[in-house]
């Protein structure tokens, strides 16, 4: 069987440099998934913000989740549930403007932990995205260009839980999808696992390892790559015993930022039968996936092509 690919990012400034790019670029294109560890994010931090965030939970969402189970009658269904996920959540954003001093029932020690978890995956988003670029034979910066539109990227963290179920046969904790944006960071529970990615038609387990990040790609990164990345279906199965934790963290380009396959890997792409993704852009798509995130992406990239963007593309503006 084979084994989720973990990258040990020290391994980078190291004389097996090559080899840790070669684990990143096979995990691109074989998985659209992998773990990073040695990633610069201290364990004493994912702590604190584990901590904080399972207390959160327990003070403030749990009996809220509790009485939307009841109000639902969840706990008694008979068949499989296909409209809902059993999970409780809330959203922070970062960037362009952070919402965190806005959120309500925040201690504000927890805010401030937050905020320095977030500059410091934002840092590890950037720099993952300059390592893809190696793989890819693009100048580095090129990803972090693209996704900049004329605020910066879009970043945001969903903090979830996903509370003991008591039919973990009819009820998913999250329903399988893509994720629609650029590269996702996810912080998730050590102990209690759940999240699977579909591989050659098989649903895999993602291993919870204790202060690693998983990473993941989204549709754009598809889409900019074409193809030669791919943004895979992933879900959580909600569990009868135990409260899994994640946190989400979703690199995402600017809500106007212009989204369309590399012209520099086009030009090195030999096939006959290219495939070739829309150009659109990234807000235009985010309207069109809110109403089809649970479903196939082929329709979206399809649906976008039909209402391809007339926009000018000068060049990419450097930052």
């Amino acid at each position: 069987m084979e084994t989720f690919p973990v990258v040990n990012m020290e391994m980078l400034n190291t004389e097996k440099r090559a080899a840790a790019l070669e684990k990143i670029k096979d995990a691109c294109e074989n998985w659209g998934f992998f773990e990073v560890i040695n990633h610069g994010i201290s364990h004493d931090l994912l702590d604190t913000v584990e901590k904080f965030t399972k207390e959160h939970y327990k003070k403030c969402m749990e009996q809220r989740f509790k009485e939307m189970v009841a109000s639902k009658g969840l706990e008694a269904v008979q068949t499989e549930i296909d409209d809902l996920d059993w999970e409780s959540t809330f959203f922070l954003k970062h960037l362009p403007v952070s919402n965190i001093s806005e959120v309500p029932d925040l201690e504000d020690d927890y805010r401030k932990i937050m905020k320095e978890f977030a500059d410091k995956l934002e840092k590890l988003a950037e720099q993952l995205l300059d390592l893809l670029c190696e793989n890819l034979g693009l100048e580095q910066g090129y990803l972090k260009k693209v996704f900049y539109g004329s605020k910066g990227p879009t970043f945001g963290t969903k903090v979830s839980n996903y509370p003991p179920c008591p039919k973990p046969d009819l009820i998913k904790g999250l329903r399988a999808h893509t994720d629609a944006g650029g590269i996702i960071l996810l912080f998730q529970d050590d102990k209690v696992s759940g999240l699977q990615l579909l591989k050659d038609g098989k649903w895999i387990d993602v291993p919870p390892m204790r202060h690693s990040i998983v990473i993941n790609l989204g549709d754009q990164l598809e889409v900019i790559t074409n193809g030669k990345y791919k943004s895979v279906e992933h879900r959580v199965i909600a569990q009868p015993d135990g409260n899994r934790m994640s946190l989400a963290s979703f690199y995402n380009p600017g809500s106007d930022a212009v989204i369309y396959p590399a012209p520099e890997l086009l030009e090195k792409e030999e096939k006959e039968n290219t495939i070739m993704y829309p150009k659109f852009i990234f807000e235009d798509y985010m309207k069109l996936y809110a109403g089809l995130k649970f479903q196939a992406k082929e329709p979206r990239f399809e649906a976008m092509k039909a209402v391809e963007t007339a926009v000018n593309l000068g060049p990419i503006a450097t930052i």
